[in-house]
């Protein structure tokens, strides 16, 4: 049950972030391979475009050659090293990213079976924040929600009442 009922939460919740501030008549670049989340925005009519699966930490090609007026990332900067890299190519002037909050009661994900499905950082929401606003971006609104799970024990009621997922819109401060 947990593992069917996951995804559509956070996928309702980055939907809703999504059409309060971005029009659907503006081209989007969607840093990460094609996944679930582009399809259901292609079905909402988001004009969305992905990256290749190359390293963003060491190719910014298509981020650099992208005429996409706006960029997502879901999911993404906790897999780099060094989103901050990748923050400062993005020519678009508007961001919509989301990251999973560090959580006290639980270490970092890693995969043991994908050595890219790993989190090289989780972290608090001032913490993403200041990597935007270093990288040249304005936070223009945010929000955080939780990922209960259907189990019992402490960790699972921790994850009823603890934020884990974070989002924001940003803008390109000229």
């Amino acid at each position: 049950m947990y593992e069917q009922d996951f995804p559509h939460k956070r996928y309702q919740e980055t939907l809703n972030f999504l059409e309060k501030h971005i029009a659907k008549d503006l081209n989007i670049l969607d840093l990460g391979v094609e996944n679930p989340l582009t399809e259901l925005l292609k079905k909402k009519n988001y004009k969305v475009e992905n990256t290749k699966g190359e390293d963003l930490d060491l190719d910014f090609s298509n981020v650099k050659n992208s005429s996409a007026e706006v960029v997502t990332a879901f999911e993404i900067f906790e897999h780099l090293i060094a989103p901050f890299n990748v923050l400062r190519e993005i020519k678009a002037d508007k961001l919509v990213a989301s990251i999973p909050l560090s959580l006290w009661f639980s270490s970092a994900y890693r995969s043991k079976t994908d050595k890219w499905d790993r989190h090289y950082h989780e972290f608090e929401d001032w913490q993403f924040d200041w990597l935007l606003e270093k990288a040249g971006w304005k936070i223009i609104d945010s929000k955080k929600w939780t990922n209960p799970v259907n189990k019992i024990g402490i960790r699972p009621l921790l994850r009823k009442i603890t934020p884990r997922y974070y989002i924001v819109y940003a803008q390109r401060i000229v």
